[in-house]
């Protein structure tokens, strides 16, 4: 399952799902811890994990720390490497298993690294917590990368990040079963269910919903109609946590989609993120709705499939996913604010540093010199980046922290029919908006 999704569910307790595994090394002290721009150049040499849930232990000698989690790490570490040989400075780079509150909690107490890697949507919340700072990216700099990455990296105007990669979901679909992406819902629908009847199918289509719900997954059904979604957007575009939009009239002729699709059985609370891929790489279901993450197992199962953006909706128009955005951040209370600035704003938007990291997750580079190489070779990132045309990246507001839980748990309940769109839609609004006053 893929982070995003996982880390949603995270915020609110709604799923007790896991991140990922750590994986690494034991841990490693530098030999030489000389100040910065004296000091004989040293790094770990392999990412530092450290032992069970608990956060890394900072080593007060290091000039330049870095956490991230355990998929990145090793690319991360190559390249932290070269900096440090290039700066003769120490650097370390330590896996974190849970990033965004271990952050909190260390740079609170003046323990925490100098840079973090991580979803672009912890950015209102660290910046409410005064934890991360400014990045200076220049104006020619920042050109070179998708403006859609570059957008989610600012809060209220300011740039606090160097994006490296973008994320949307959209439709999988057998292409020996589906020869053609159906460009509406009713075409999916329809070819599903034909395939059901030749005995060719079990069901119509895979997609993660679950008994609690999964916003991230539920949200483009209301993004499909004018005015539909989450939040509304202030005069300059940000998100405004005062407009609060899950029960508009768009939104709930969203949310009658998810009740109809309930109804005819193409959509389930039964399916999460246990059995989602599995429906799909063993021909149970012709469509799946994910992201990038799910390339890997359609692959080792054989599966001949295609990747499109995903369909419109009766009366409405395309579904838009959410955008997501992976980016390295500079903390507030960096050991050496200008080192951490040098290697976020210098090395991050190189093109080897960004292919480096894409290799990790496959997910289409921010630096649009990096996307086009590697577009050029491989249709499925190509395929993904425009599955994503015309999304909004993801709010990186605090107050979407009390939107998950709630808004996801009413779109399970209207699909599995237990309350109807307007009804679940204003008892979800008046919930959220309750959250959100109370900070």
């Amino acid at each position: 399952m893929h982070k995003r999704a996982l880390g949603a569910a995270a915020v609110t307790g709604v799923a007790a799902l896991a991140l990922s595994a750590c994986g690494g090394s034991s841990p490693t002290t530098p030999s030489n811890t000389g100040a910065a721009g004296t000091s004989k150049a040293t790094t770990t040499g392999v990412p530092e994990t450290p032992s069970g849930t608990a956060a890394p232990v900072r080593d007060a000698n290091v000039d330049l720390v870095i956490w991230t989690d355990a998929d990145r790490s090793k690319a991360v570490q190559k390249y932290a490497d070269q900096f440090a040989a290039e700066n003769g400075v120490t650097v370390k780079v330590q896996i974190s298993t849970d990033t965004r509150a271990q952050f909190k909690d260390a740079t609170k107490v003046g323990k925490g690294p100098d840079v973090i890697v991580g979803a672009h949507d912890w950015l209102g919340e660290l910046v409410q917590n005064s934890t991360v700072a400014p990045v200076n990216l220049s104006p020619d700099v920042a050109a070179k990368f998708l403006p859609s990455a570059i957008a989610a990296t600012k809060f209220n105007g300011q740039s606090y990040g160097v994006p490296y990669a973008v994320e949307n979901i959209g439709l999988m679909y057998n292409k020996d079963l589906v020869p053609n992406a159906p460009k509406t819902m009713d075409e999916l629908v329809a070819d599903g269910q034909k395939l059901i009847k030749e005995g060719k199918a079990k069901q119509v289509l895979s997609q993660f919903v679950s008994k609690v719900g999964n916003a991230y997954f539920a949200y483009p059904y209301l993004s499909a109609f004018p005015e539909g979604g989450i939040f509304g957007t202030k005069p300059n575009g940000d998100y405004d946590p005062n407009k609060l939009i899950v029960n508009s009239a768009g939104s709930v002729k969203g949310g009658e989609v998810l009740a109809k699709l309930g109804q005819e059985k193409v959509l389930s609370t039964n399916v999460d993120d246990t059995n989602q891929d599995a429906l799909f790489d063993t021909k149970a279901a012709p469509f799946m709705i994910s992201g990038p993450w799910s390339v890997a197992k359609a692959k080792e199962a054989g599966i001949n499939y295609g990747i499109a953006p995903l369909p419109s909706l009766t009366g409405g128009g395309a579904m838009q996913p959410f955008l997501g955005v992976q980016m390295f951040y500079v903390s507030s209370k960096a050991k050496n604010a200008t080192l951490a600035q040098e290697f976020v704003t210098n090395y991050i938007p190189r093109k080897d540093v960004q292919l480096a990291l894409f290799e990790v997750g496959k997910r289409p580079p921010a630096l649009k010199e990096a996307y086009d190489q590697v577009a050029a070779s491989d249709p499925d990132v190509k395929a993904w980046y425009e599955a994503g045309t015309g999304g909004k990246p993801m709010p990186n507001i605090p107050a979407m922290n009390s939107v998950w839980g709630p808004f996801g748990q009413a779109t399970a309940d209207i699909i599995s029919g237990k309350a109807g769109a307007q009804e679940r839609l204003d008892a979800a609004a008046k919930e959220i908006a309750a959250n959100i006053a109370k900070g």
